[in-house]
């Protein structure tokens, strides 16, 4: 294809939302210029599908339960009033929450201002509030922020020297849905035995962030933590981070969670349109579902050119990966489907995917 010919497809192809200076490019993908055609009836019944899902839909069968983190930035489209309330009534705990930290009407056992953050999960628990932290924190940050996510204890012990004697000025958040997370509990005995050795305890020091009534909610009210914020059965943890999940730990460090939550309702709105060229979300399934002949048989890289977003490959991989790796479809028919993703720097890892990409093992779809 001559240049002029890629320009015009380039033109024909391009998604671009002005209002939110979003753009997608899937034009040097292989889809057929009137390909749409043969996929709308799938198209369709996705559509209604994800109208169906948003509005309250058993989606999860196995467990009989709604899937609805698309609530979180927009409560009055819950399936309910007590779970739309429930939403807002927990940002404005967040909020407030974060605001006498910051005021100094929250402080440490020792009566100092709190200092540093130390964020306790593993999975969805880690990985948004990670990626957020990165990718929005800055120098001014309110609370320095740090992480256990991983059950290496020389990992706990450089996070925990790397603290120092601030530990005594750290909040500790410790995130498990179930409570019973065994990665999880392990970094919170760490954490406490390190307080021990302070001559402090966990609890004065503690929020936790869990479902009512998980042995993490329990040990929270024993040990005195400082608050407890929800976790619910219809939010996964790969898509919790405008939960109070990611929402307590951003807004702890500062970020304006406001911001996040409308950035991210806007990109909702976006990805509802019923029409595949006018929808970024289809266009993307619908690019992949080409390439990949319609069971992940192409990998998908991601390759970020700012350093802020070095972690979005890592968010990503377990987000597509734990959604879509699966062995059965919901009929209960062997698929054996999903997409792999792979990712880093795209400044420093270009070279090494792409010569993987072009040059190196190919698929047979």
């Amino acid at each position: 294809m001559d240049a002029r010919a890629l320009w015009n497809r380039y033109k024909g192809w391009l998604y671009d939302d002005p209002a939110t200076g979003f753009r997608l490019d899937v034009s040097r993908m292989d889809l057929a210029d009137d390909g749409d055609k043969a996929m709308a009836p799938a198209f369709a019944a996705a559509f209604a599908a994800m109208a169906a899902l948003e509005n309250g839909s058993i989606a999860n069968p196995d467990e009989n339960r709604m899937v609805g983190h698309y609530w979180l930035r927009a409560p009055e489209l819950a399936p309910s009033p007590e779970i739309a309330a429930a939403i807002r009534q927990t940002l404005s705990r967040i909020l407030a929450f974060a605001g006498d930290v910051h005021g100094g009407r929250i402080r440490s056992a020792t009566g100092a201002l709190f200092t540093d953050l130390l964020t306790i999960g593993i999975g969805g628990s880690a990985l948004g509030p990670q990626f957020v932290a990165d990718a929005l924190g800055t120098s001014s940050n309110r609370l320095v922020p740090h992480f256990f996510d991983n059950t290496d204890p020389d990992g706990m012990d450089r996070v925990l020297a790397g603290l120092g004697p601030r530990l005594s000025t750290t909040l500790t958040v410790i995130i498990s849905k179930s409570g019973g997370t065994p990665e999880t509990r392990n970094g919170m005995l760490e954490a406490a035995a390190a307080y021990g050795r302070s001559g402090l305890q966990l609890g004065p020091h503690a929020v936790a962030v869990t479902q009512e009534g998980s042995r993490l909610d329990q040990f929270a009210v024993e040990h005195r933590f400082l608050d407890r914020f929800p976790m619910w059965d219809w939010i996964g943890g790969r898509t919790s981070e405008l939960s109070a999940v990611g929402l307590l730990p951003a807004a702890l460090q500062g970020i304006d969670v406001d911001a996040m939550l409308a950035g991210a309702a806007a990109m909702d709105r976006l990805t509802r349109v019923p029409e595949v060229r006018r929808n970024p979300a289809a266009l993307l399934a619908w690019a992949w579902h080409a390439v990949g002949g319609g069971r992940g048989a192409k990998d998908m890289v991601v390759l970020p050119y700012k350093d802020r977003l070095a972690l979005f490959s890592r968010y990503l991989q377990q987000l597509v990966m734990e959604s879509l790796g699966k062995e059965r479809d919901l009929a209960g028919h062997i698929v054996h489907q999903g997409i792999a993703v792979y990712g880093n720097k795209g400044s420093t890892d270009q070279h090494a995917y792409v010569q993987q990409l072009r040059d190196g093992v190919r698929a047979e779809l």
